[in-house]
């Protein structure tokens, strides 16, 4: 998180047990008197081993309640990272923030593909793709973001959103040094002259493309973004788990693009969601009683 560490007031925790050993991350920075997971990430949430009990993570999370609150911080929002990006089934913190009467706040939609057990696509992917093969359109993995960046997806961003990308093309080459093997660019070509691309974030368990950005023709013409999906779900990615497709809400969850949404689902992916709880830190409290 170092090259966005001048926008956050970092207030990460480190969670150890009697024996100095580390039990617990939660990524974090402070505003004013609330703590929030980490605003620079995506996906945030109190980080557990595999070896970690239920017992242990409420325990946790009393001893880190009863520290925030020693620091006068009022409030703990708190993002659950979701359930896919889990290695092992971990929905801890979903019990305990029912426990600690946290108030729902924010529910994200996300469009998830898997890619083991996958649903048929609609026609309308599949004339997509159709047309992308009839193009002769060609797909590379390439190490330079610098085309991509400049020609589509900041042109594109700017003059359909009026806004930047979240990385800029320094940072982007920043993060691609620190994790060469999980950051990947995919480039779309016809005719050897580039027309669209992807960046790709790996994890152990899923497939997300981060920026996705093509030229006018990119889509309704060539087919494009079908026939690059297409590609990278069943040859590049068909040995991973799930492809997330990202939310498609806005207003903290309140309202829905249903049309993004509907075409994410005519891939093939259906729903998962992302909750977030705000926890007032003096309900620490509440947990005393808890086992019996």
């Amino acid at each position: 998180m170092e090259y966005h560490s001048d926008r956050f007031q970092d207030y990460s925790l480190l969670i150890f047990d009697e024996k100095d050993k580390l039990k617990a991350i939660l990524p974090a920075n402070r505003v004013g008197d609330n703590l929030y997971s980490h605003q620079g990430l995506t996906y945030g949430g109190l980080v557990i081993s595999a070896s970690t009990m239920l017992f242990e993570v409420i325990q946790i999370n009393q001893v880190m309640l009863s520290f925030l609150y020693e620091q006068q911080i009022l409030k703990l929002h708190l993002k659950i990272i979701p359930t896919i990006y889990n290695n092992i089934p971990s929905d801890e913190m979903e019990y305990i923030s029912f426990l600690l009467h946290a108030k729902l706040y924010r529910r994200d939609a996300i469009a998830i593909l898997d890619i083991t057990n996958q649903v048929e696509k609609s026609r309308v992917r599949k004339r997509g793709i159709e047309k992308g093969l009839k193009n002769n359109l060609v797909i590379k993995e390439v190490d330079d973001f610098e085309i991509f960046w400049n020609e589509l997806l900041i042109p594109n961003l700017k003059e359909r959103y009026n806004v930047s990308p979240v990385h800029t093309l320094e940072e982007i080459k920043y993060l691609k040094l620190k994790f060469p093997t999980k950051i990947k660019q995919y480039n779309v070509y016809l005719d050897k002259k580039i027309i669209g691309g992807v960046t790709i974030f790996e994890t152990n368990n899923v497939i997300h493309p981060q920026y996705i950005a093509g030229n006018k023709d990119f889509n309704n013409l060539y087919g494009g973004l079908d026939f690059l999906y297409d590609y990278l779900i069943n040859n590049v990615y068909r040995g991973s788990k799930y492809f997330d497709f990202g939310i498609s809400n806005e207003n903290n969850g309140l309202q829905l693009n249903e049309k993004l949404h509907y075409w994410k689902e005519s891939f093939g992916a259906r729903t998962v969601v992302q909750n977030f709880y705000e926890i007032e830190t003096k309900n620490y409290k509440l947990l005393e009683n808890v086992f019996i």
